[in-house]
């Protein structure tokens, strides 16, 4: 059954060991996991090692884990860290950073 976390508050090292043993808890309690970045905030290295781990931890259980929405400032650690296919979760990509080889819209 898949299970949804939402994370609220930023993910940051000041919630960073709180997040920690919820994500694992739900990783735990579900056989698929789609996890829900949306309002997040603000996030550093600490809420990025925590998405490592989540991805690693549910490896290891042999589970899903699925990051389903993006907050901006998710997508731009993820890109700063060149992440993306490494996560194997889909972002959005914004219209202008697609087209910034061409000038034009694709249809």
């Amino acid at each position: 059954m898949t299970e949804r976390l939402t994370i609220v508050d930023d993910m940051t090292i000041y919630h960073a060991a709180t997040q920690k043993q919820q994500l694992i808890d739900a990783l735990r309690a579900a056989d698929e996991l789609d996890l829900d970045l949306s309002l997040v905030a603000e996030i550093d290295t600490a809420g990025f090692q925590l998405l490592l781990l989540a991805k690693r931890e549910a490896r290891r259980l042999d589970k899903a884990l699925n990051i389903v929405a993006h907050s901006p400032a998710v997508r731009e650690v993820v890109d700063f860290f060149n992440v993306a296919a490494d996560f194997g979760d889909p972002i959005l990509i914004h219209v202008r950073e697609a087209d910034s080889g061409t000038g034009k819209a694709h249809g």
